[in-house]
């Protein structure tokens, strides 16, 4: 559920006066905001955490995480944008308990081999309009900093200077690359212009809310997926893991199905079968990973005779999505993803009043365009469009990927990074989205799983190395460490 400023301050009120302290709170916050950095930072030997703070709340949340992560062994420091003896309330308790701490008068001019961890407390969710001085320039310093590589940028609750209601930004807005949003998602963390400032997005849950609307629009988190499912009982074998065919690849886009084939394996699938058509055989068939299986037909209508419980169709088909493969998507009897060229066919010569509502499709904001070529506004508005004309569940691919379905709320993800801008990520989601619907998730179950998991693998593999050195094949690699993290996280 997202929250505008107003609304938050009144969830707080209800908390103070259920006998919870503002302090408590703040502590809860500020330790849970160290948890998360040093979950994402596990080896801090190279690292500087400096805490870049203004005058309120935020500011004492950044010093309590700031506190913890000293604890732990984390070298720290302090950038103001006031004089410290100018701190007051809660803020000033937060400082004072630090202790003896390195004290910065400027950003720019600090000299040292380490990776900065930035922690944006400057200003919070009252905040509106432009960054006033002094703290634009803490503002400048920063966004300077992330672009030479030097800094790692993480905004407390919003970006400061991000608006909590529009998501309207300025030139002085924080740029930060994960936003730990506090409690309740500020509605304008999801604004499509927002994208750029806000990075990742992580929910810090604190202590007991008010009741959320379960009609209302939220965030996909560890917590509210369906993760205790995905362990299996002990005489588990590969029948119950489920049987998946996957309708895809052909001369020059061969990678597409060994992809989408690795997609499903590396997220449990049972028994995997690529169908392709006999003269695409010889190209596909080296590819595939030695575990799946890689069947020559001669019409894709022979799919149909075989037992499946989940069909993925389209990477890579090129000029075979023809008639054959549109037939299936309205008439295969199981779950099925649909997919880029099988999402072209439908825009060409198919209707998706006619999709069955056990299906999944998956476009990006190109396919989108030719599947409904009339909508028009920002990524919501147009997936509450669709919804209005298939009944099927909708991924819809994006910095900020929407997942929903008709007369449901929308979901949005929170994991992911640029390192997944390249060819190939599409068809490893098909192929982990079939995992999922072949063990008996439901479509939107199975789409938010896959892209959490696929958005949390190519972080982890982002961090372990660099964004320009992932690819769809690493982002594979990477998903067994997502799976961990996922399981670890949801029983927090």
């Amino acid at each position: 559920m997202f929250v505008s400023a107003p609304e938050m301050y009144h969830l707080e009120e209800e908390l103070f006066a259920s006998g919870i302290s503002a302090e408590n709170l703040m502590d809860e916050v500020g330790l849970k905001i160290a948890h998360e950095l040093r979950r994402r930072f596990p080896d801090n030997s190279s690292l500087l955490a400096i805490a870049v703070i203004g005058k309120g709340n935020n500011a004492a949340d950044a010093l309590v995480a700031l506190h913890h992560l000293r604890e732990a062994g984390w070298r720290v420091a302090l950038r103001s944008s006031i004089p410290l003896s100018k701190l007051s309330g809660l803020a000033l308790k937060k400082y004072q308990h630090l202790g003896e701490i390195m004290i910065l008068d400027s950003l720019l001019e600090l000299e040292t081999p380490h990776h900065l961890i930035l922690l944006d407390g400057l200003l919070g969710i009252g905040s509106t309009g432009k960054i006033r001085e002094p703290q634009a320039t803490l503002a400048r310093e920063m966004n300077h900093l992330r672009q030479l590589g030097r800094a790692t940028t993480i905004a407390i609750d919003l970006p400061s200077g991000l608006d909590c209601h529009s998501g309207g930004a300025t030139s002085e807005t924080v740029v930060a690359d994960l936003t730990l949003t506090l409690g309740r998602a500020k509605q304008g963390l999801i604004a499509d212009q927002a994208i750029d400032f806000v990075g990742s997005l992580e929910l810090i849950a604190f202590s007991d809310l008010a009741t959320s609307n379960d009609h209302a629009d939220y965030l996909i988190t560890p917590q509210s997926l369906p993760t205790a499912r995905l362990t299996p009982p002990f005489h588990y074998h590969k029948g119950e893991a489920g049987r998946i065919g996957i309708i895809a690849g052909s001369k020059g886009l061969a990678g597409a199905a060994a992809l989408s084939a690795l997609g499903a394996l590396r997220a449990g699938g049972g028994l995997i079968t690529v169908f392709v058509r006999e003269e695409d055989y010889p190209f596909i068939l080296s590819l595939v990973p030695v575990e799946v299986m890689v069947k020559p037909v001669k019409s894709y209508r022979e799919v149909l005779e075989h037992q499946l419980d989940c069909l993925a169709l389209g990477p890579g088909l090129g000029l075979q999505a023809n008639h054959e493969v549109l037939s299936l998507i309205n008439h295969f009897a199981q779950p099925a993803v649909i997919d880029a060229d099988a999402l072209n066919l439908l825009s060409q010569r198919g209707s998706l009043s006619k999709i069955p509502s056990h299906h999944v499709l998956t476009p990006h904001p190109g396919e989108m365009k030719r599947l409904l070529p009339d909508a028009q506004g920002s990524r919501a508005e147009i997936a509450r469009e669709f919804t209005t004309r298939c009944r099927a569940t909708l991924l819809y691919k994006g910095a900020r990927t929407i997942i929903t379905q008709r007369q449901s709320p929308l979901s949005y993800n929170t994991s992911g990074t640029p390192a997944m801008a390249s060819g190939g990520q599409g068809d490893l989601l098909t192929g982990v989205i079939s995992a999922f619907l072949a063990r008996g998730f439901t479509g939107m179950e199975a789409a938010q799983l896959a892209s959490w998991l696929t958005g949390r693998a190519s972080e982890i593999a982002a961090s372990d190395h660099s964004i320009e050195w992932v690819s769809a094949t690493t982002t594979a690699a990477y998903l067994g460490k997502a799976f961990r993290d996922l399981r670890l996280r949801a029983s927090l």
